[in-house]
């Protein structure tokens, strides 16, 4: 477009453009060159009302010039809402007014989305306006319910109340939208025209009201219902509650709010298609906060889903998130299990089945004990796998456990022989820089913190290259080497602190009064450091008698203790089936803390 037409249209310069008329009268077809706009679109879109009409006196046909995007002058105005050059653009040709834009958008839906409430009573007019969109997906109803304008939605609604039923492609009706995006005034007025909108469902069966708890709108919620309680009990096409939708995406204050307004008696236990409670989907998503809350309401905390699986079960399988570490302890505080530790569903029964007869003619047996039926071989060998599924994934959580302490243990003396290391090659108070000897060799603080740095520094690396040596497959030669490195792990970080602690009391200023903070720093960092080392003592010593009494319990039974066995041999016999003649005491005795200590 040329620059001087473009300066002309964009200050409204009335006189100029015609006097560029003059000089080229083809020059009034020109566009800019972003989306082919022409200049009644621009002198649309900046509200000159006089050059407008210039251009619509010498050109009437550009009232229907279409840009790139296929919309009219009038598509300009009615966003702008410059309602004199609506009228002008309308009475010069009606016809205009039914035009849509590439995205099928009219200019009655662009005067919605901006709110344009004088220019939106002016295109209703058009009757023909609204009956041209009972055919499309999206109407204005839609548009204007979505941007939050009240007053244009009470004008369509006057116009056309059967709007309101109308759904888009996605099966959203104008209340779906208002609710998502928490506009209540709207919401109330569609509610006031048919409270049964309340239960339409889009084309994944979610309500108004499971739109409102995806966004946690706690308004629009009470609103709704307010108005209706039964679109409460409407779940999804994957079967998803008002709850579930609320969970999963995290509102916590809009299921509060459920939780203290709806019967939950009813929908907290409620599952998915796939099974899952509440619970399942706030464990798997860590959501902390959430879990703690559905905790005190009583829900099943063992409830399985599809899969098999509890909501423990759930949070355990990615234990990548922080969150694992509050979540957890919050479910093993009401009792939340694994399903390898749910008893069977149906019992076990061992013993001979005598006959009815004899068995109620029995002395011994209660006449009120229930006839219970033997054992079939199908449930036999359904327990029998039940329990040795169990049975290796303890085992194989207890060697994970293992090789994760070997690496932790490797990298806490990488890290110790680091540390004394350096401070080997800086001792406290530097050296002389003319023959390179430390300072304060002379001194006796500054001996115990060589002796003592050395010796740390030596020993770690004695632990390091002694774990990276051996590869153990025998359970119990895995324990001996991971007791044996974590006493000597204490020994060389009780070293290391010592050398710490002497470098301090060598660099200390000989001032009075100094040193018996040093005391009194050395005392406070020793008595903690003592109290650990105690509380590790006490959960050693009763491990140990949990350890005791698992043996003894055991060899009452089998007449004689098992011998531990490689993990190698153990994980074969459960392979045959014959996991009832394995034992591993660290394991079976440790099943309900869920660690040991070595």
């Amino acid at each position: 477009m040329d620059r001087r037409l473009s300066d002309a249209i964009l200050k409204g310069d009335v006189p100029t453009f015609l006097n560029l008329i003059q000089e080229d009268e083809n020059i009034v077809e020109q566009t800019d060159a972003k989306i082919s706009n022409s200049v009644l679109h621009l002198a649309a879109r900046f509200g000159h009302v006089e050059l407008a009409s210039e251009i619509v006196r010498l050109r009437p046909e550009m009232v229907l010039a279409e840009n790139e995007k296929l919309e009219t002058p009038l598509h300009e105005a009615c966003r702008e809402g410059h309602m004199e050059i609506v009228n002008l653009l309308t009475e010069t040709d009606t016809w205009v007014v039914y035009r849509v834009n590439r995205d099928e958008e009219s200019a009655l839906s662009v005067a919605c989305e901006r709110g344009r409430v004088d220019v939106v009573k002016h295109l209703l007019n058009y009757p023909w306006l609204l009956m041209l969109e009972l055919d499309g997906f999206t109407c204005s109803l839609h548009v204007a319910a979505s941007a939050g304008h009240t007053e244009i939605v009470k004008e369509i609604l006057k116009a056309r109340p059967e709007f309101a039923r109308k759904k888009d492609i996605h099966g959203c009706t104008p209340l779906h939208l208002a609710c998502s995006k928490g506009h209540l005034e709207i919401t109330r007025e569609l509610l006031r025209l048919d409270t049964d909108l309340c239960s339409l469902q889009d084309n994944d069966g979610r309500t108004p009201l499971h739109c409102a708890a995806i966004r946690g709108r706690v308004n629009i919620i009470d609103e709704i219902l307010s108005t209706s309680l039964e679109s409460a009990e409407m779940v999804t096409k994957q079967g998803e509650t008002v709850l579930h939708l609320g969970v999963k995406n995290n509102q916590y204050d809009a299921v509060r709010y459920l939780m203290e307004t709806l019967n939950i008696a009813k929908l907290i236990n409620m599952t998915d298609n796939d099974g899952n409670t509440i619970l399942h989907i706030a464990t798997a998503g860590k959501l902390t906060t959430m879990v703690v809350y559905i905790l005190k309401l009583g829900v099943d905390v063992n409830a399985l889903n599809r899969k098999g699986r509890t909501a423990l079960d759930v949070v355990e399988g990615d234990a990548s998130n922080s969150g694992v570490l509050v979540v957890v302890p919050a479910l093993l505080e009401v009792g939340a299990k694994r399903c390898d530790q749910l008893p069977p569903t149906s019992p076990q029964i061992h013993h001979i089945i005598e006959p009815a007869s004899s068995r109620l003619n029995s002395p011994n047996v209660p006449s009120s004990w229930p006839n219970k039926r033997p054992e079939s071989p199908a449930e036999h060998h359904r327990h029998h796998h039940h329990h040795r599924r169990r049975r290796e994934k303890q085992l194989e959580n207890q060697t994970e456990g293992l090789r994760n302490a070997r690496n932790t243990i490797t990298v806490v003396a990488v890290l110790i022989a680091t540390i004394t290391f350096a401070a080997g090659i800086n001792p406290p108070g530097g050296f002389n820089q003319t023959n390179g000897l430390a300072l304060m060799g002379r001194h006796t603080p500054f001996k115990v913190f060589m002796v003592c740095n050395i010796v740390a520094l030596f020993l770690s690396l004695g632990i390091v290259i002694f774990l990276v040596s051996i590869i153990p497959f025998r359970r119990k030669s895995m324990m001996k080497l991971l007791g044996l490195t974590h006493k000597v792990m204490w020994v060389s970080t009780s070293f290391m602190a010592s050398a710490y602690i002497a470098a301090i009391w060598t660099i200390m200023p000989h001032v009075r009064g100094t040193r018996w903070v040093l005391v009194a720093l050395m005392a406070i960092g020793g008595g903690c450091t003592m109290t650990i080392f105690v509380s590790l003592g006490v959960m050693l010593a009763k491990h140990w008698l949990r350890k005791l009494e698992w043996r003894r319990r055991k060899e009452k039974k089998d007449g004689s203790p098992h011998s531990s066995i490689s993990r190698v041999e153990e994980l074969r016999m459960i392979k045959k089936g014959y996991c009832e003649s394995t034992s591993n005491s660290d394991v079976d005795s440790s099943d309900q803390g869920g660690y040991h200590l070595y």
